[in-house]
């Protein structure tokens, strides 16, 4: 059994969002240099210069009122080309964040995608969601999507795109009748949401870092609430608006920098509405109602709607994306599952939320990676796939999976994602704080165990903000493996390279002295002690012995083997807990060690979990947080393990990357 489907049959392991959203073998790819390259460059001097001013030179605004199906208009702002000597296609975004600036002779100052696209001709069509700021209609977050239409009333997603798309093919001057849609996080649900049965003139999709199924992604993690994430965007991004408006709310203040005092003081979650919130966040007051994965957010996952996709979708993510890593890979494997004659590409770079478009991608964090990451991406990935769909454009020969292998610091291309040459392999825990190939051969409950008091939670960075830092993902974890409140099981030195590809699961068996318990899971590349330090350092950090987090992922415990059915842990019993951990494409280099660490707590950006069992977590008194022994078993009868995809000669823990040569598969 491989391990692909195995995890898949394990659990329906999704995405976020940020206000700045909205702006076999393998061979080695680094891209042709070419005039493309200097994209962000141009952004740069553009942004001095006057982006604003191009556009101006080169574009036509017009704002319209597009009509829905059932009476209600969307705010849509179309950017034309001058030039009339060509027909051009459309681009498409669709947008819950604004489409300011507002007013026919206003021009942004940022362009998007990027400034190559408005070089190359499109209509740029922008559009405020249903609900939303200038668009009128109700505002209905990840809106479910509805397969059984009956009447011109029944409403979502998808009809609000089709008609969009209908109106502009009959009023939009100039067009060559193929549109495209793309969109990062929230607009990537759009866009996702907009292929099924979509309009004959959507000819390519590229969902970015798209949100599908919030229970899993964004603001719960496998049922764990990730606190600061959704506390402060639905602060603004969930108040209710008077009106049609051009403003967003006012954001909160925190009276601190420190967000791991700010929400220990705030206690339990039931104090959000007392302190905060004040009822008046419609959202809020629904999420707590919904602590499992019932109807209501089963309603709100666009997965199994992706069927009877017609355009070609190029669905994009980022290995260090804090939102909505598993959004794109999600969205990536449904389309495949469902659409086996569409052309169906994944991209996963080395990136942060939306970092393709927003940064040159070369460092995040402490971690560093290609020079050139994202220009590379933008110019000779997303531009050669929608001008070759919607121009007509050149064959643009990317492979189905063109994924990013860190730690190696490469491109690599696949005919699949996962990659078929993929081979199950397994880690141990030991004693000794090891991780081996070998299983266990310690007989009866052979465990270590440490205390987990949520009133004293660890840290999930060093550098607390009241927010959630991008770069936690690449985060040093030194100060993790210091603690005693955190397992840490460590591989002797590397003799070769050891490179993961494809999904990740930890099995853990586990007992605790309460009735609940979360467990988070972290893959950690552990450097050498005299490793060279990146060039240019300028921020006093040492590469040597670094412990970079390569990967991490949360459970609720009570959640461990159903979403919908929660149930209490039995007191001091070993207990199986699967935790998939997304997937990986990491390469561990000679030299380096792999670490994996265990901890019950991850504070603020995980919420606290009582421990006592309590029938909705949201509603706990903030005295029901009581601190309890959790033990991780790694006998022969309970044997504690992570299992992954390994390229190369798995079975001695040798994967060696970099190979050239044409794709295997």
């Amino acid at each position: 059994m491989t391990i692909y489907p195995m995890i898949r049959s394990i659990t329906r392991a999704v995405p976020a969002l940020t206000l700045a959203a909205v702006l076999g073998a393998c061979t080695t790819q680094t891209g042709p240099a070419s005039s493309r390259d200097l994209s962000l460059a141009d952004n740069e001097r553009l942004a001095e210069e006057g982006v604003a001013a191009y556009l101006r030179e080169h574009y036509t605004k017009s704002e319209h009122r597009v009509p829905m199906r059932d009476g209600a208009t969307l705010f849509t702002s179309v950017y034309s080309p001058k030039d009339t000597s060509e027909r051009y296609p459309i681009l498409l975004l669709r947008t819950p964040y604004t489409v300011a600036p507002y007013g026919a002779d206003e021009f942004p100052s940022r362009f998007r995608p990027n400034i190559e696209f408005a070089e190359a001709g499109y209509h740029f069509v922008f559009q405020d969601v249903r609900g939303k700021f200038m668009s009128e209609g109700d505002f209905v977050n990840m809106r479910p999507h509805n397969p059984d239409k009956q009447s011109d009333q029944d409403v979502d997603e998808s009809t609000d795109t089709y008609d969009t798309i209908q109106w502009l093919m009959e009023n939009v001057d100039n067009h060559n009748s193929r549109v495209g849609q793309w969109g990062i996080s929230y607009p990537g649900f759009y866009t996702s949401a907009g292929m099924p049965d979509a309009h004959p003139a959507l000819k390519a999709s590229s969902p970015q870092a798209p949100i599908a199924d919030w229970y899993f992604d964004d603001f719960y993690h496998n049922g764990a609430f990730f606190l600061p994430h959704f506390f402060n965007f639905f602060y603004t991004f969930g108040r209710e608006r008077e009106g049609l408006t051009t403003e967003w709310p006012e954001r909160i203040d925190h009276g601190t920098p420190d967000g791991y005092h700010f929400f220990l003081e705030l206690g339990s979650l039931k104090n959000v509405n007392e302190k905060y919130y004040k009822n008046e966040i419609p959202f809020w007051n629904e999420v707590i109602q919904h602590p499992t994965r019932d109807e209501y957010w089963q309603a709100r996952d666009i997965l199994p709607h992706l069927q009877r996709v017609p355009p070609a979708v190029m669905t994009v993510g980022g290995w260090f994306d804090a939102e909505d890593l598993y959004g794109p890979l999600a969205t990536y494997r449904a389309v495949e599952q469902q659409n086996p004659d569409v052309e169906n590409l994944l991209v996963m770079g080395p990136w942060s939320h939306g970092g393709w478009l927003r940064g040159s991608g070369e460092r995040l964090g402490d971690a560093q990676f290609s020079p050139g990451v994202s220009n590379y991406f933008q110019n000779h990935v997303m531009l050669p796939f929608f001008e070759h769909h919607l121009r007509g454009g050149p064959e643009h020969h990317l492979p189905e999976a063109l994924v990013y292998e860190t730690g190696a610091n490469q491109w690599r291309h696949f005919s699949s994602w996962p990659p078929a040459a993929a081979e199950e392999s397994i880690l141990y825990l030991r004693d000794g704080w090891t991780l081996s190939l070998d299983s266990p051969a310690d007989p009866g409950r052979a465990n270590d165990e440490y205390l987990s008091d949520p009133n004293r939670p660890v840290p999930y960075t060093t550098d607390i903000t009241t927010g959630m830092t991008r770069p936690y993902m690449t985060d040093d974890q030194r100060f993790n493996a210091r603690r005693t409140d955190v397992l840490s099981y460590t591989t002797p030195v590397l003799d070769r390279d050891v490179t993961m590809a494809g999904p990740l699961v930890a099995e853990l068996w586990v007992s605790t002295t309460m009735d609940d318990a979360d467990f988070v899971v972290k893959l950690v590349d552990i450097f050498p002690p005299d490793a060279e330090d990146h060039d240019e350092l300028d921020d006093g950090m040492r590469t040597g012995n670094y412990h970079m987090l390569v990967r991490s992922e949360a459970i609720r415990g009570r959640y461990r083997n159903s979403f919908e059915n929660p149930e209490p842990f039995t007191r001091d019993t070993p207990t199986l807990v699967r935790l998939p951990l997304q997937d990986v494409m990491h390469t561990f280099k000679k030299g380096h060690k792999i670490q994996i660490q265990i901890q019950s707590t991850w504070f603020p950006i995980m919420d606290r979990n009582p421990q006592k069992w309590v029938e909705n977590i949201f509603f706990a008194e903030d005295d029901d947080f009581t601190a309890a022994t959790h033990r991780v078993f790694r006998s022969s009868e309970y044997p504690s393990r992570i299992v992954f995809g390994s390229l190369g000669t798995g079975a001695a823990l040798i994967g060696q990357s970099g190979e050239s040569g044409s794709d295997s598969e």
